[in-house]
């Protein structure tokens, strides 16, 4: 079985840069995951949908989307619902094996 990090650049990249630095590059990763996650699942529960919220038109889809990602940011920083935590200490355990 191939591992997840010839799939993934950006997961590569993360897991590097945390282990060279010793920074939390990988913690904010899947912090933002868990953000993205959070957002579309607020989007699909119709979270802070109201008619006319913001007076309607084209617009209000796209400013109501970036309200959304600020919502779910904030729910990861003040603990969200975990996700970031586990992907974190999954991941983690990855770049401890292949630092070895």
């Amino acid at each position: 079985m191939e591992r997840i990090a010839h799939f993934s650049p950006a997961l590569s990249t993360a897991r590097a840069q945390d282990a060279q630095s010793g920074s939390s590059a990988l913690e904010q990763a899947a912090k933002d995951l868990e953000a993205a996650f959070l957002s579309v699942m607020l989007k699909e529960a119709r979270f802070g949908v109201t008619p006319e919220t913001m007076g309607g038109g084209v617009g209000e889809d796209q400013f109501a989307s970036f309200l959304r990602d600020e919502h779910a940011k904030a729910l990861v920083e003040n603990g969200g619902i975990g996700l970031a935590e586990a992907l974190f200490n999954a991941l983690k355990g990855d770049v401890d094996v292949e630092s070895t």
